[in-house]
């Protein structure tokens, strides 16, 4: 991958980063009052949703961007195929994302009668707008993209190796958006202001050694500063990892600063007194091209699954009564609504044909969320040897063992989680007793506690944190 001269600015501070010096390729845009803020449209990355920017909602929410102007996106389809030019199950082409999101996109703007969108994506997200804003018409439909993590220049560039992945460097996707588009070779289309937001050298999809690829020791002709793009505003933020790039405090702050030309007040989530969360219950679907490959993630409604709400002490996991909502899915996918207190842990059970059923133990919500979305686990075949499953998993983030303050079930070293980088967002443990017991996952001042049950009954416990 050719070295490209790019303007960047390091930020120092990763949880606080407010004092934000740009040094932009176009002006800094004016700050708008509060009535003009315009819609923003968040398109998560390959096999997620749109459960990851609930945070960042939050964040915007907490600075007074009001909330029936910000719009996450659930992609049916989430997962990237193989080969960008062969049809694959379960899977979509960059054709159908950006065909997605620019669907989508009308859909806000005829909701909300704005002229233009915000558009925030992270990581293959990233590619999805930058394909809509140049192929599909949203140029004309775009103010500003804030890109998190984008593999602008592919995640390798290794001749002869998937070259028609578009993540490849080589793919006529990334050959195709980074043909030069000025006088000084602007990578990004005119019109629109641009940021990008990268890690310093913490991006697992951003290295120039193939570990997190598979391809340890290998080259992938890929450097740390693959996600900056000539002619867009770039920004370093120092020991973020892939995902951070885009949901972490430091990203939330530099993007405000970006779209509004000052500081955010805060970059925490200020509480609410009333909450009321909602969101979709989806699964995994199997391989009809190879059912022995395994399962590939999706965003479609598992209609008929239920739905079961406990209220729990957060010390323990224990439910402390009778369930609080339950909900059988239906051919929307949502759970709620359910009017939460916002001090209150909770578990949220679910029990679905031909997956585990599934003990998902959450922190206290401190406001509303409307995607809070959900999936049941399945027990793979590995774990059937156990008595009870526990999973602790962080969605918006990864673990880190050298930069994170972590423990699981009262050990420091997570089972899993590689000694050195980010690349690692789930950690498992197989426990050798069905006696139920109380266990807890702890990453950087979140706790979050669970119940364990029995395995041999077909459940399994889910840890999952939300910063």
């Amino acid at each position: 991958m050719p070295t490209h001269t790019r303007r960047t600015v390091l930020i120092a501070g990763l949880a606080m980063a407010v004092a934000v010096t740009m040094l932009t390729a176009c002006a800094t845009a004016p700050s708008p009052s509060t009535t003009e803020r315009p819609p923003i449209v968040f398109m998560h990355g390959n096999g997620d949703s749109a459960a990851l920017w609930q945070t960042t909602i939050w964040r915007f929410e907490s600075n007074g961007w009001p909330r029936d102007r910000l719009f996450a996106v659930d992609q049916p389809m989430p997962l990237a195929r193989d080969d960008d030019t062969i049809a694959q199950a379960g899977r979509t082409s960059t054709a159908e994302s950006a065909a997605f999101l620019q669907t989508e996109v009308d859909k806000v703007l005829k909701a909300t009668g704005a002229s233009k969108v915000v558009l925030l994506g992270n990581s293959r997200g990233g590619n999805t707008i930058r394909n809509y804003v140049q192929n599909y018409g949203g140029a004309g439909k775009v103010s500003a993209v804030v890109l998190g993590g984008n593999p602008a220049h592919g995640i390798w560039n290794v001749p002869g190796f998937n070259e028609r992945s578009e993540f490849s460097a080589r793919s006529a996707l990334i050959q195709q958006l980074n043909m030069p588009k000025g006088p000084s070779g602007e990578e990004v289309t005119p019109g629109v202001r641009w940021l990008t937001l990268r890690s310093d050298n913490n991006d697992k999809f951003a290295q120039p050694d193939g570990v997190w690829i598979g391809a340890p020791g290998k080259p992938t002709n890929i450097g740390y500063e693959a996600p900056a793009l000539k002619g867009a505003t770039n920004i370093v933020l120092p020991r973020v990892d892939h995902r951070e790039t885009s949901f972490s405090p430091a990203a939330f702050a530099a993007t405000w600063q970006f779209l509004v030309g000052e500081a955010p007040k805060t970059t925490a989530v200020t509480p609410e007194s009333t909450v009321v969360l909602d969101g979709r219950l989806t699964g995994f679907g199997l391989s009809s091209l190879d059912p022995a490959s395994g399962q590939f993630t999706n965003n479609l409604p598992i209609v008929s699954a239920q739905l079961t709400v406990y209220a729990t002490d957060a010390g323990t996991g224990a439910r402390t009564g009778e369930p609080v909502h339950r909900k059988t899915i239906g051919a929307d996918g949502r759970w709620g609504p359910f009017t939460a207190r916002p001090t209150m842990a909770y578990e949220f059970e679910i029990t679905a044909p031909g997956y585990a059923t599934t003990h998902t133990y959450r922190s206290p919500f401190p406001r509303s969320s409307s995607v809070i979305n959900l999936r049941p686990e399945r027990i793979a075949p590995a774990d059937r040897d156990a008595s009870a499953i526990v999973i602790f998993t962080r969605p918006r983030g990864y673990f880190d063992a050298e930069r994170d303050t972590m423990r699981f079930d009262g050990q420091a070293a997570l089972p899993g989680v590689p000694p050195r980088g980010s690349g690692v967002s789930s950690s498992k443990i197989k426990l050798t007793s069905e006696a139920p017991r109380s266990v807890a996952g702890e990453f950087n001042g979140e706790r979050v506690a669970g119940q364990t049950w029995p395995a041999a009954q077909g459940n399994i416990t889910l840890l999952e944190l939300t910063y």
